[in-house]
């Protein structure tokens, strides 16, 4: 028996019969020899890790644009923040961790420059609907390897594509990476307001924080506690701690997210992206070759939107810089 194979038992007399189990995969949309070390989750996982768009996350906005201190999060921090607190719930409710991995390390993959002010102004510009979470699967299906993509399982792509809105994943996997992308955004998105001098920790609603708890630790630990008390055969919160989380939530918006002081760069982001997006537009023979090969296939439109919604942020101002900004003559 090789060592995926023993693994695969160990799921089968050690997970909860509502988990999904390695061995049980709906698989992947080009069948492959499976690895006789590890499950299709764990590679997954290792596919995602080891992805060009998994390493450009570091210098991709997470809601502060081109902060000055090295100790604000970026969307790769993010991302290991999610995958760190998503693990420790699937493990104490006895779920597949590498399932709940494979996913949080992947939703995020498709994110563009600036964060979301970059994702409105793709989709204000492009004729088609564009959301970050469909970008993060076609990086997956389409963009990766050269166009190859990493053909990841099923069960991986439905977490990612159903981790932020509209349905839910199929999986109980999937769905703890919806809830804990929330639980890790909004206390780490608290954390960095704070060392900006964006809000106080005193301006935390006293009712919310007497209940979710006063450091970013313990609210997490509270939320989380919540999800493992109620969940058995769907993923949930108890009522009244939910209720706390939707009204912190509330309140960042209208004291984070929206304020005028940590977004005071953002109406410059649709001016980078605008004009990024009508200069390839005009010259899609600009475009690097596999993004040319995109523009053959599916049209010049969309294979502008995949090279801008890849670029880091500096990647970006860099290249609008270099398309718009007039360069020092020397002789």
């Amino acid at each position: 028996m090789v060592p995926r194979e023993l693994i695969e038992k160990n799921e089968a007399l050690t997970l909860s019969k509502y988990a999904t189990h390695s061995a049980c995969s709906k698989g992947r949309q080009r069948c492959e020899e499976r690895c006789d070390l590890r499950t299709d989750f764990q590679r997954d996982r290792d596919r995602i890790i080891h992805s060009k768009a998994f390493r450009r996350l570091k210098h991709k906005t997470q809601v502060f644009l081109a902060p000055e201190s090295d100790h604000y999060r970026t969307r790769l921090t993010h991302t290991l923040e999610v995958s760190q607190i998503a693990r420790t719930t699937a493990r104490a409710l006895s779920l597949n961790e590498d399932l709940t991995e494979a996913i949080a390390l992947g939703h995020d993959l498709g994110h563009t420059p600036f964060g979301h002010a970059g994702e409105r102004a793709i989709n204000d510009l492009a004729s088609f609907d564009f959301a970050h979470y469909e970008q993060s699967v076609r990086v997956c299906e389409r963009l990766e390897k050269n166009g190859k993509g990493l053909n990841l399982t099923y069960e991986v792509i439905d977490g990612i594509l159903n981790h932020t809105t509209g349905e839910w994943a199929e999986t109980l996997e999937g769905k703890i990476v919806r809830w804990c992308d929330r639980i890790a955004y909004i206390n780490h998105d608290i954390e960095d307001a704070v060392r900006g001098g964006v809000i106080c920790k005193e301006d935390l609603p006293k009712e919310i924080t007497q209940v979710l708890g006063n450091s970013k630790s313990e609210r997490i630990n509270t939320l989380v506690s919540s999800i493992v008390n109620n969940s058995y055969e769907d993923i949930k919160m108890d009522s009244h701690i939910e209720k706390q989380y939707t009204r912190l939530h509330k309140f960042l918006f209208e004291t984070v997210y929206n304020n005028p002081i940590a977004k005071a760069e953002e109406s410059k982001v649709l001016g980078i992206v605008e004009g990024l997006f009508n200069y390839f537009i005009k010259n899609p023979e600009k475009l690097p070759k596999e993004y040319l090969d995109i523009a053959q296939n599916e049209g010049t439109e969309r294979a502008v939107v995949d090279y801008i919604a890849g670029m880091t942020d500096h990647f970006a101002i860099t290249t609008y810089s270099n398309i718009y900004i007039p360069k020092a003559w020397t002789i």
